[in-house]
């Protein structure tokens, strides 16, 4: 076979064939299962000119290599004695750190809010200018109409949570978000006013208000999943339908309130009592501690335990010693995303993250996006961040540094100069930028993470676009396999698709169940598991329409294929189709991307839809 060669070289580069579980292979990528990762050599294999790239996620070792997946899944099966598609129990050779799990599950929990608590954070900066500005009163409707979209993302910050994380640990998503919810719904809430005490079941209840807070739903969904595996086990498969969201909810609403949310502002009022004990006995130890701590209090929502000591040192003494060391910590944090834009390369995925926070961090003082979206992505960031802080910290905790007014730490309040004495101030919050931004660029980007910096997107102008299809002859039109939203492919929720190695195109959300032919052409391909399809196009063009991300798991269940392989099809003709209730419910996104696999042999792709389209619309055109 003309890949057996190639596949030896795979198995030894894996750890050869006594630490492979399983193997398995989807539309672009072997999936393997390992005993032991340290055994796998990665850098050497992503040499390998015939792999695109190496992912590890979700406890597998998989090497990209493109459409000629299959044959070289073959050329392994027939040089190495392993299990196709199945997998012995034990150790997945993926042992991770505590530390290193912690900051998986908080990264998975905001990843997917990056965008909404980015543009929340720029409608709050342009509120902020409007309202500096003397545009608009802070009590004009207009005004609170705005703010209302600013601040939805961040007051309701425990659903959005409940969601992400129930999806991470496996339980139903809405459920999750549900008890979030329950968190802010006004029959709660409305105790908080409540005179006397509050009891359930003659239980003691502290009513807190739990907007914007994240440490108390961790636990809460976290414990939720588990009690929702159980429920699996234990309740007849007739009555999961009402009966398992009815007993989690009736259970971890309740937990949470009782246990969960008072043991997390314990923990907060706990944290801000050391802290102002440290500034009694050294104020350089305690605004450096302050300053290392702080962007990490903030991660878990644990800051929020500063607040009542701020506004009782405003009120006693004119200004509070803790907001004039955390201060530090914003500017650390714009520091780490300026130094990472900069280090980005044009049209990088970090350019088009960095960019939107630096500016929501500047206006707005709101600096989450910047910890969730840029810092809690890569290793090297968690210790910048510490370290610049701790810097600014503990220059500002020397000088005795306070802020002055209960006010964000933006470009205005910098401006209005409440920080006194205000040059140390500029030089603590300047020693924390600066630090922060040169470490970044210099030290902070490691190889591992050298593609979100360097690669470069299928961007070009639609002007040179068009230029060099007029050189070249008439583009290759490709419809819309099936109804939905049109996403960049950037966007989608996988990196291998995500970052073009597989494929350039669009992706589609879809709202029907149909798989249709994009275009002309002969099916090259359907996998076994009958969640991907390979087209032949006429003019050269491979196209793959893959539905759903991770659907090869799925071993064909919910996947019914219309065609066989060999068949000529023409647009508009339906080839699958899918149960998007049943992948849902596995766990599967059922983003689907559409790609031309071979993209490199043309000039390019334009693209020629947005937002939701209909079958057989006209999404992009291949540039010859």
């Amino acid at each position: 076979m003309k890949y057996i060669e190639e596949a030896k070289q795979i198995v030894k580069l894996v750890g050869g064939e006594e630490n492979i579980n399983s193997l398995v292979h989807c539309a672009t990528r072997l999936r393997f299962e390992l005993k032991d990762h340290g055994k796998a050599d990665k850098d050497a294999l992503n040499k390998l000119n015939y792999v695109l790239q190496v992912v590890v996620s979700g406890g597998q070792f998989q090497v990209v290599i493109g459409p000629a997946v299959n044959d070289y899944f073959q050329a392994i099966l027939s040089v190495a004695k392993i299990g196709a598609g199945t997998s012995e129990k034990g150790d997945t050779g993926q042992k991770k750190g505590l530390a290193d799990q912690v900051m998986k599950v908080i990264s998975g929990a905001f990843s997917p809010l990056i965008p909404v608590l980015a543009g929340a954070g720029m409608v709050k900066a342009l509120l902020t200018v409007i309202l500096e500005l003397g545009l608009l009163p802070a009590d004009a409707p207009t005004y609170l109409i705005l703010s209302a979209a600013g601040n939805a993302a961040f007051y309701f910050l425990p659903v959005f949570l409940g969601i992400t994380l129930a999806k991470q640990f496996g339980g139903n998503a809405y459920v999750g978000g549900a008890i979030g919810a329950a968190l802010l719904e006004p029959n709660f809430t409305g105790l908080l006013q409540a005179e006397g005490a509050v009891n359930f079941l003659g239980i003691r209840v502290i009513p807190i208000d739990y907007a914007s807070t994240v440490f108390p739903i961790f636990i809460a969904v976290i414990v939720y999943s588990q009690l929702e595996k159980l429920l699996k086990k234990t309740v007849k498969k007739e009555l999961q339908l009402f009966l398992n969201p009815m007993i989690s909810l009736m259970l971890m609403v309740p937990f949470t309130v009782l246990v969960f949310g008072p043991f997390g502002t314990v923990l907060g009022n706990k944290v801000s009592d050391t802290v102002v004990w440290l500034f009694g006995f050294n104020r350089i130890l305690a605004g450096a501690v302050l300053g290392v701590a702080y962007p990490f209090l903030t991660i878990l929502g644990l800051h929020w335990g500063f607040t009542p000591v701020t506004i009782q040192n405003l009120e006693n003494f004119g200004g509070d010693m803790l907001e004039g060391v955390c201060v530090c910590a914003v500017f650390a944090e714009i520091g780490i995303a300026v130094g990472a834009y900069l280090k980005g390369k044009k049209h990088s995925k970090i350019r088009e993250v960095a960019g939107p926070t630096i500016l929501t961090a500047v206006f707005a003082g709101v600096t989450e996006p910047i910890l969730y979206g840029i810092i809690m992505n890569y290793k090297r960031l968690m210790k910048i961040v510490a370290i610049s802080s701790g810097i600014g910290g503990a220059i500002n905790g020397a000088f005795h540094v306070t802020c002055d007014a209960f006010v964000f730490h933006n470009i205005f309040a910098l401006a209005m100069q409440t920080y006194s004495p205000f040059y140390a101030y500029l030089i603590g919050i300047s020693a924390a930028l600066v630090s922060g931004a040169l470490l970044t660029y210099f030290w902070g980007i490691t190889a591992e993470d050298k593609e979100d910096f360097t690669a470069e997107g299928s961007k070009e102008s639609e002007e040179a676009i068009v230029q060099e299809a007029a050189a070249g002859g008439t583009p290759i039109r490709i419809q819309a396999p099936m109804a939905g939203e049109v996403i960049a492919l950037e966007e989608v929720e996988d990196e291998v698709f995500a970052s073009g190695v597989a494929g350039l195109g669009i992706a589609l959300r879809p709202s029907e169940d149909v798989v249709k032919a994009p275009c002309d052409g002969e099916v090259s391909m359907i996998f076994p598991s009958k969640h991907a399809i390979g087209l032949a196009v006429e003019g050269g063009a491979e196209m793959l329409i893959h539905v759903g991300l991770n659907t090869v798991m799925l071993n064909g269940e919910g996947f019914q294929a219309l065609v066989a392989e060999g068949d000529k099809v023409t647009a508009g003709q339906p080839l699958l189709r899918f149960d998007p209730a049943f992948i849902k419910a596995q766990g599967c996104p059922l983003t689907t991307p559409v790609l031309v696999t071979n993209a490199d042999e043309f000039q390019g792709i334009e693209t020629a839809a947005h937002g939701q389209v209909k079958a057989g619309e006209l999404i992009y055109r291949i540039m010859r």
